[in-house]
């Protein structure tokens, strides 16, 4: 994990005739609001890495980042505004990527492999992000942040019907609605616990694994 408390500057000397005395001007340079928020919601991620991190205090955080609970609140005003940190940062990562392979696939079921294969890559890459993702971390925190992660979860399954009902239709399915549901259905029943194996394995279990094999048999 990098080093969050505050960054000082390196001392600058400047060139004086032979025998003066030489100033060095030290300071220390403050993270602006922004970088702040951004080292909280990093080290908190980071915490959530660690095995029975399910549950995390702020002053648990606080420790870690060196800096004191208030602190800590003058950038968020609660917990629960720091977890919606992390997910908001999980949509906008995921759902950028969704965008750009809708935009160069015009296949429907290269689209849906290629969004399970993001939604996975993303955990596997982001351990403590899984945990929020599958609501581990957000079991004893307020309610609306797993609502929310449940909603992330809806979304992604619309676009996967999309895409297969765009293949259903491609391969002339009888009836291709029905069928692009039940895929979508199934499809993200599987990410969901493909993620759930990997936070309850310690992070052991790969959610990608055979990954080519299982997205074969569901799109």
């Amino acid at each position: 994990m990098p080093d969050l408390p505050d960054d000082t500057e390196a001392a600058e000397a400047e060139s004086t005739p032979a025998g003066s005395t030489v100033e060095v001007a030290v300071s220390r340079k403050r993270p602006k609001p922004g970088e702040r928020r951004v080292q909280i919601l990093q080290t908190l991620a980071s915490m959530l890495e660690q095995p029975g991190a399910e549950r995390i205090t702020t002053a648990a955080l606080a420790g870690q980042l060196q800096v004191s609970e208030a602190a800590l609140y003058r950038h968020f005003a609660s917990k629960a505004q720091m977890f919606e940190g992390l997910i908001e940062f999980i949509e906008s990562s995921i759902f950028g990527l969704i965008n750009q392979i809708l935009e160069r696939e015009t296949d429907g079921a290269v689209q849906a492999r290629r969004i399970a294969q993001v939604v996975l890559q993303f955990g596997e890459r982001n351990p403590g992000m899984t945990r929020v993702m599958v609501g581990d971390a957000l079991v004893f925190e307020n309610e609306r942040l797993g609502a929310r992660m449940n909603q992330f979860f809806d979304k992604v399954e619309s676009q996967l019907r999309q895409s297969l009902r765009l293949a259903a239709d491609g391969a002339g399915a009888a009836m291709p609605t029905v069928d692009a549901n039940g895929r979508a259905s199934a499809l993200t029943a599987f990410l969901v616990g493909r993620l759930q194996r990997y936070a309850r394995s310690g992070f052991k279990r790969s959610p990608t694994e055979q990954l080519d094999i299982a997205l074969g048999l569901l799109t």
